[in-house]
């Protein structure tokens, strides 16, 4: 039976993907990062994220000197790669049978990377929930409030978790403290990614 635990509202399915689900998407993912690069953004203030991302679907998210958003193309001025129907079919099983999502944000975390405190807020429709595969090192997942500060929870996101944030958990702030580099083998050269799903409008 499969592991499901609840924290701060946040659904995280323990070992939902088996390690032949896993290696299937990682090497979708190649595919999708030779059509659109991974690169390093940054924040709105000009400080460099310590993650390096890229995206597939119709929209992908950026972020640089003008603001969080969504845009139809990749910096390079290129098309996003459809999303790798390997990864579809996660978001079938925890987010929607019907309606695809437009955003499959992919982050990619070496060695020392972590995401401060945020919370999911450039999309219009906040009632389909976003979906989080792990993939490689393990993670320390923290979440907190619908407000920065106060009281957080966490908890080691494993290759092969899935998290799914929906209802009361969408706009609760989040984050990757650490990862734990080296604790898996899925990853050729070590790290951490991590594929978030997304209904934009």
């Amino acid at each position: 039976m499969q592991d499901v635990i609840r924290i701060r509202e946040a659904e995280i399915c323990r070992s939902e993907l088996d390690r032949r689900a896993q290696a299937q998407i990682v090497d979708d993912l190649r595919t999708v990062v030779k059509q659109a690069p991974l690169f390093s953004p940054t924040t709105p203030r000009g400080r460099p994220m310590s993650v390096r991302m890229t995206s597939a679907g119709t929209l992908g998210w950026v972020s640089d000197r003008r603001g969080y958003r969504y845009e139809n193309l990749h910096p390079a001025g290129e098309p996003w790669p459809d999303i790798p129907e390997s990864v579809l079919a996660v978001w079938r099983r925890h987010g929607s049978e019907t309606r695809a999502p437009d955003c499959c944000l992919i982050n990619y975390y070496g060695d020392g990377a972590r995401m401060g405190m945020h919370r999911d807020n450039d999309e219009k429709d906040f009632s389909w929930p976003v979906v989080s595969i792990s993939l490689g090192d393990a993670a320390l997942f923290r979440i907190g409030n619908l407000t920065r500060g106060g009281r957080t929870e966490s908890t080691w996101l494993e290759s092969g978790d899935v998290a799914i944030l929906r209802g009361p958990a969408r706009r609760l702030y989040h984050g990757i403290d650490r990862i734990r580099f080296g604790s898996s083998d899925l990853l050729p050269t070590g790290g951490r990614i991590n594929i978030t799903l997304r209904v934009v409008d």
